[in-house]
C-alpha cells in the first residue's frame, strides 16, 4: 500500500462484511475513509499503517455505509460529509449538488458533489480529477437497486456519471463484478469488450484481487445499464419484457423504459 514518495496519494480498499469496500485515501500520515459501514476493519487498517483519520465521506444512509461512523468519530473528532437530502445523524457537513469538499493534503482539486438519486432519495457522489466515489449508484458492470427513487432518476444519475471523462476511476463500494458480468452477458453476449472483461475479472478474482476501481471508459463499453440506447440491449430488454406478465407488450420506446426493464430483470436474474 505504501508509496515510495511519502507525499503521494494512495487509495486502498478495506474489505468489510461479505462484499463491501471502504475506500481509504491516504497521504502522508493522514487518511480519509469513504462509506465506513464497519469501524473494526478501518481501525485495524489505521493502526497497521500508523495513520490518523482526517475526514469521512458518506454517499448515502444505508447501514453498511454509515454503521462505523459513530465509533470512528468517538476516537477522532473529524468532519463527516454526507447528503443533505437524507437524514443521517452522524453527518456534520450536509452537502448538495455543486458543493465542494476541500482536502488539500490529499488531492489538488476539491471534491465536487453530484446528486445521483435513485438507489436512495439523496445519494451523492464525489468527483475530483480522475477519482469518483459513487457509493451504490454505479457498480462495475452494473448499478444499484431502486430502493427509494424512480427508474428515470437512476437512469439520469447514471448518465451523468457516464459523461465524466473516460479516464475517471470508478471507486464503487461492493465486489459485485462477477455477478454483474453474468447478467451483462445474458443481455449483451455479442459484445467483444464485455467478453474480454469477463475473462480479465475472473482471473483477478481467482487471485483474490479486487476488480475495482473500474473506469468510465470500461463501463461505457461493457455496462448494460449505461448502454440502453444500443439496439441489441434494447432488443434483449424487449425479449425479457415480452416473457414477463407485468411488462408484456410494453413498447420500451425510450431509454428509460429499457433501463427499467433491465433493472427489473437484474432483480430476478439467477445464474
Amino acid at each position: 500500500m505504501a508509496a515510495d514518495d511519502s507525499t503521494a496519494l494512495t487509495i486502498t480498499p478495506i474489505a468489510a462484511f461479505a462484499d463491501n469496500y471502504i475506500w481509504a485515501m491516504v497521504a502522508k500520515n493522514k487518511c480519509v475513509v469513504v462509506d465506513p459501514g464497519d469501524a473494526a476493519p478501518v481501525l485495524k487498517f489505521l493502526a497497521e499503517q500508523q495513520l490518523d483519520l482526517h475526514a469521512i465521506l458518506v454517499t448515502h444512509h444505508h447501514a453498511d455505509h454509515v454503521g462505523g461512523v459513530g465509533e470512528l468519530t468517538a476516537r477522532w473528532a473529524v468532519p463527516v460529509y454526507g447528503p443533505a437530502a437524507e437524514n443521517i445523524a452522524c453527518v456534520s457537513h450536509a452537502l448538495r449538488e455543486g458543493d465542494v469538499v476541500a482536502l488539500p493534503e490529499f488531492v489538488v482539486e476539491p471534491f465536487r458533489v453530484i446528486e445521483v438519486p435513485g438507489h436512495t432519495r439523496g445519494h451523492i457522489a464525489y468527483v475530483s480529477g480522475d477519482i469518483l466515489f459513487c457509493g451504490d449508484t454505479l457498480f462495475a458492470a452494473g448499478c444499484g437497486r431502486l430502493f427509494e427513487g424512480t427508474a428515470a432518476q437512476l437512469h439520469h444519475s447514471l448518465a451523468r456519471l457516464a459523461a465524466l471523462p473516460e479516464n475517471t476511476r470508478v471507486f464503487c463500494t461492493h465486489e459485485y463484478t462477477l455477478s454483474n458480468l453474468r447478467f451483462a452477458m445474458a443481455v449483451d453476449a455479442d459484445n467483444s469488450a464485455l467478453n474480454e472483461r469477463v475473462f480479465v475479472e475472473q482471473e483477478r478474482r481467482a487471485r483474490n484481487e479486487p476488480t475495482l476501481p473500474s473506469s468510465i471508459a470500461l463501463e461505457r463499453a461493457t455496462n448494460p445499464f449505461l448502454r440502453c440506447a444500443t439496439a441489441g440491449i434494447a432488443d434483449s430488454a424487449r425479449t425479457y419484457a415480452n416473457s414477463h406478465t407485468t411488462l408484456r407488450n410494453a413498447s420500451l420506446s425510450d431509454e428509460v423504459n429499457v433501463f427499467a426493464a433491465l433493472r427489473q430483470w437484474k432483480n430476478e436474474f439467477r445464474a
